[in-house]
């Protein structure tokens, strides 16, 4: 698209300069000024290294942000306001933003939210707020007593996204930004690529499709102990995460798009190249409760006692609890289970998968809490949520309600120059985050990139010490169910624990 809108350009330009020098007429003179100072303006754009967007469609791009500059009267009074944009509001994307690149992030003239309306969300501040600095707990360790080799990380990482959904620079970015700021980044189910290996903290995911940990028989994707020891020992990679389903597609299985099937991610997967990659939808290293415990300290074992996890969306309630039981009665479980939201992610789903099937996020982080405390495993077994959360408010809800950290993909998408064109699946995303076409994905300069990973993930931790500061406490761990409220109706307040955990 660059070199089409670069090429259409200079020949409009070589055009009027052909007509100026055969009809020296003034206007064809103003046209091939104008024409040359739009040309000059294209290929300033499609050289520079901050936009993205207008490196892949160079002046083109210029009209967004014409559009952006006056988007409060048109958003007021013909599209849409700061609220109700989907899945991710303006008001939240404009935080990511101006977090990303240091920019001014308090607002004018009050809340645009109605505060009275059934469902507001808020916490109380106290008479005595403590100074923000001296806020504890933004990091959280992970490993229980089966776990030789104990992790510390923040409260906020980067949540599951494959390179293969992801462009190489977008990974590339995302890890770097990990590194500069001392946080980890999910692999995704896809595998450890070369763009993973940039310093940056790795949680090594092994989806059903054995990515990266397994190989092909028969045509059945299965687990390989010497291809998965070769990851798991790997310096960079701190925990391992077996996903047994996603809040995008639970019960389905992984997708990887045919066109985003390159040569190099068919290599890296082992699959064949131009191809639609379909995870199973189930292990075939397991299928019950005791080989999962047996896998999961296999899991262990090969990786000389990296933490283990578990991902998953929070399907049939008595199977989790018969799950939860059965760790409890082996005395032995995973170091923490990674709950994912039924509302979806970043990864292509089938519509009725993303928007029917699964429990939502904070249903199911609350089930989940409250099974690990009835059988006696919370001091054990961590709790990463991951469901949309962008802001300061969504992980102090989050953390109140049972989670120990919380894993953010949209969020860091929208850091890299994400705007939301939902084309994740199409392989044609403008800003070269979720595509694997070369001229798209050149447009992400991860050298800039980079730093606004860093910069979201510090300024965000700092907003949650801050808020954390205001409500009263010393540390981000002693956050608890009735320290949130919700409006239940006009007249009536009541507290999460109220909500989710007296019944």
């Amino acid at each position: 698209m660059r070199n089409t809108i670069l090429s259409v350009l200079l020949l409009i330009t070589i055009l009027f300069g052909v007509l100026v020098y055969f009809i020296p007429q003034l206007g064809t003179i103003i046209l091939l000024a104008i024409s040359s100072i739009l040309t000059i303006i294209a290929i300033f754009d499609s050289l520079q290294t901050k936009h993205s967007l207008l490196r892949s469609f160079p002046l083109v791009a210029r009209l967004r942000w014409l559009f952006e500059d006056e988007r409060e009267k048109i958003q007021q009074y013909f599209i849409e306001d700061n609220l109700n944009g989907t899945p991710i509001n303006r008001e939240k994307r404009s935080l990511v933003y101006q977090r990303s690149k240091l920019q001014k992030e308090t607002i004018p003239f009050g809340t645009q939210h109605n505060v009275y309306a059934k469902g507001y969300e808020f916490v109380k501040h106290s008479l005595f707020p403590k100074d923000h600095h001296q806020i504890k707990g933004e990091k959280v360790v992970f490993g229980s007593d089966k776990c030789a080799q104990k992790y510390t990380s923040s409260i906020i990482n980067i949540s599951a996204m494959s390179f293969g959904s992801l462009s190489k620079n977008a990974i590339m970015a995302l890890n770097q930004g990990a590194k500069m700021d001392g946080f980890a980044h999910n692999t995704g189910e896809g595998g450890i690529s070369p763009y993973h290996l940039q310093g940056g903290d790795l949680i090594f995911q092994v989806g059903t499709g054995y990515f990266g940990a397994g190989k092909s028989v028969d045509g059945k994707r299965v687990f390989d102990d010497a291809i998965f020891k070769q990851n798991a020992i790997r310096p960079e990679v701190k925990m391992i995460e077996i996903k047994f389903s996603q809040g995008a597609k639970p019960g389905h299985g992984g997708i990887l798009p045919a066109k985003k099937n390159t040569p190099e991610i068919a290599a890296i997967r082992k699959v064949t190249v131009g191809t639609q990659v379909d995870s199973p939808p189930s292990h075939s290293a397991f299928s019950n409760y005791q080989e999962m415990i047996t896998f999961i300290q296999k899991v262990r074992d090969l990786s000389e006692g990296k933490p283990v996890g578990i991902k998953l969306c929070v399907g049939n309630n008595q199977e989790i609890e018969d799950m939860i039981k059965a760790f409890a009665e082996a005395n032995n479980y995973p170091d923490f289970i990674a709950v994912d939201g039924g509302e979806g992610g970043t990864g292509a789903a089938p519509l009725e998968f993303t928007n029917y099937i699964g429990t939502p996020l904070i249903d199911g982080l609350v089930f989940i809490n409250k099974l690990l405390m009835q059988y006696k495993l919370k001091e054990q077994v961590k709790i990463i949520a991951s469901g949309k959360a962008i802001d300061a408010f969504d992980i102090v809800k989050y953390l109140a309600l049972g989670a120990d950290a919380i894993g953010m993909a949209r969020s860091f998408m929208l850091s890299l120059g994400c705007i939301q064109a939902r084309e994740c699946n199409l392989d044609t995303c403008p800003v070269g985050v979720a595509t694997q076409d070369e001229d798209l994905v050149e447009a992400l300069v991860v050298e800039k990139k980079n730093v606004r990973v860093k910069n979201y993930h510090s300024k965000t931790v700092a907003a949650v010490k801050e808020m954390v500061a205001a409500m009263g406490l010393d540390s981000i761990a002693t956050l608890k169910a009735n320290q949130i409220f919700r409006r239940k109706k006009e007249n009536e307040v009541v507290s999460l624990e109220e909500v989710y955990y007296s019944k």
